[in-house]
């Protein structure tokens, strides 16, 4: 579904990925794991147009889109839920989730099945999304970038600052969507269970480059915890 080869950015003087090369296979879950710092939050703004790389190329469903703007990396069907959630907060419920549907038909409604997912979300459709917990934000940002039906979904570490009983609704809805097959997905974690558990395949990034990657059901006998507390 994507492709990245020879990935390279840099800010300033630094060199902040090096050459990043792998793939996310359709209908797969693919977790990338690293500490604070190591370049993943860059590698997702590379995929997704807010910042150009220095040089390599990424593909999407086979189609060159490397100079893509945003917009039609998401017109092409990408979906991503930032670091942080971004949500817009003055706005409604029920608006941040119709922004979701901005590439689509006018009069598209938003998917039944999110509210499946996050039931919350039906329940504070009227609320300004600046008024839900941290939580909440985080499934509504979720919900945002499943409304437009995307081939991969791009999560920036879901779980930073969430309650334990929110991580096990966002892990319930990941693993449902991976079940369908319909979608890749890729997880950026710090929060090794999390990852270990949703993992089809996994990366480990390390100072801007991938320095391991295999099965997700290898993570442990692979010694990805311990390559995370080097």
């Amino acid at each position: 579904m994507l492709s990245v080869s020879g990935l390279n950015q840099y800010y300033g003087g630094s060199h902040i990925l090096r050459d990043l090369s792998f793939e996310i296979p359709a209908g797969k879950v693919t977790t990338l794991l690293g500490r604070n710092g190591v370049g993943k939050t860059t590698l997702l703004r590379a995929l997704m147009g807010l910042v150009a790389p220095r040089n390599g190329t990424v593909c999407f469903g086979g189609q060159d889109i490397t100079l893509a703007a945003p917009y039609q990396r998401v017109r092409a069907g990408i979906g991503y839920v930032p670091q942080g959630r971004e949500i817009f907060a003055r706005l409604s419920v029920e608006e941040n989730l119709r922004i979701g549907l901005a590439t689509l038909p006018r009069g598209t409604q938003v998917p039944e099945r999110i509210f499946e997912m996050f039931p919350v979300l039906r329940q504070m459709l009227a609320r300004r999304g600046g008024d839900l917990s941290g939580g909440q934000q985080q499934q509504l940002a979720i919900g945002r970038a499943l409304a437009m039906g995307p081939k991969l979904l791009i999560l920036d570490e879901p779980t930073e600052g969430i309650q334990p009983s929110i991580i096990k609704d966002i892990e319930r809805a990941i693993r449902s969507l991976s079940a369908t097959g319909e979608m890749a997905i890729l997880l950026v974690e710090q929060y090794y269970d999390f990852a270990r558990s949703l993992a089809d395949q996994y990366l480990v990034m390390q100072r801007g480059e991938i320095i391991a990657r295999g099965a997700g059901a290898d993570m442990e006998k692979d010694g990805v915890l311990e390559l995370l507390a080097v």
